[in-house]
């Protein structure tokens, strides 16, 4: 197998420090939208909330696992979230043993309200910038979102929210 150039070495390094850098405005984009919307909902749990408005109801195994955690801190989380009257426990209709965890409408509400400021917010970031790196700008972020496996964000109206 050969070994990289050192030049496409230092251009990977290069790409992986920009985008260190821009994931951190996007965190810092994320927090000041939710913070505008709910001050008491932490990331993780707006998180939460993303994935139960994009997937539907899920059940608690279903959920840490879209969320990449243990069941029990998907638990504590659905706890503080079910307390706010912004998800709801139900159970499936095939076996009622199976909670299953659901959206409220206040749920839904702040997902849309907070993806709507962080919308605009990018949106003016992005005006900001000279026109023509906005395509290169596309291109590379397709390229790196498809590479990471995240399906695309529709541009028309969202019936879901993404994170």
């Amino acid at each position: 197998m050969a070994r990289p150039s050192p030049a496409s070495e230092s251009d990977a390094e290069a790409m992986v420090s920009a985008l260190l850098t821009a994931s951190r405005l996007l965190v810092a984009v994320s927090a000041r939208s939710l913070a505008a919307v709910e001050d008491s909902l932490t990331l993780p749990q707006f998180r939460m909330l993303v994935v139960l408005d994009g997937r539907g109801p899920l059940s608690l195994s279903g959920l840490a696992g879209e969320l990449g955690v243990q069941p029990s801190t998907a638990m504590r989380m659905i706890d503080r979230l079910v307390a706010a009257g912004m998800v709801a426990r139900g159970v499936t209709a095939e076996d009622r043993r199976t909670s299953v965890i659901s959206l409220t409408k206040d749920g839904r509400r702040i997902v849309n309200e907070a993806t709507g400021r962080r919308r605009r917010e990018i949106a003016g970031i992005v005006d900001v910038m000279p026109p023509g790196q906005r395509r290169h700008l596309i291109e590379a972020l397709q390229a790196f979102t498809e590479a990471g496996g995240e399906p695309p964000v529709d541009n028309g109206p969202r019936t879901h929210a993404t994170w």
